[in-house]
């Protein structure tokens, strides 16, 4: 199966889609084809989200990775959060999530960025064996907290 990265814009949204909302699902969030088309439809169109997808030579798609822009006082620099990263079952231990990833590293440097945080599920090892194959840190200084204001 060859892998192909593109970005995403926003005629990628109807296949970009069911993507988003399996991998909304994987996290516990019930099936909401709308919902997902929509978040996904205005991320794009604000320019608040950069989204890399992964398809086959037929054009389906196999995987994304979505990451926000952000800021670290400290250094004054642009960070990005790499946010979300899905691979279809299909596409899984086929060297999706390391070409997503890649696309994802290329893309930040090309920004000048400093560098790209994440987080994983404390449980989710696969994500986890795969980021720090790819040279990603698991931090160890910091805790992170969550304020619910929903």
């Amino acid at each position: 199966m060859a892998v192909k990265i593109s970005r995403a814009d926003n005629h990628c949204v109807e296949k970009l889609a069911p993507l988003f909302d399996a991998y909304r699902g994987f996290y516990g969030q019930p099936s909401n084809l709308l919902e997902s088309h929509d978040f996904l439809a205005q991320r794009l169109s604000h320019n608040e989200s950069t989204i890399f997808y992964a398809h086959d030579e037929l054009g389906g798609t196999l995987g994304f990775v979505q990451l926000y822009p952000t800021f670290s006082s400290v250094s004054a620099r642009r960070t990005w959060l790499l946010n979300d990263l899905y691979a279809t079952d299909v596409a899984r231990g086929r060297g999706v999530g390391t070409a997503l990833l890649d696309a994802a590293r290329e893309f930040v440097i090309s920004t000048g960025a400093k560098g790209i945080l994440l987080e994983t599920g404390r449980d989710n090892e696969g994500a986890q064996r795969l980021y720090e194959a790819q040279g990603y840190v698991r931090d160890t200084g910091y805790y992170t907290y969550y304020l619910d204001l929903a």
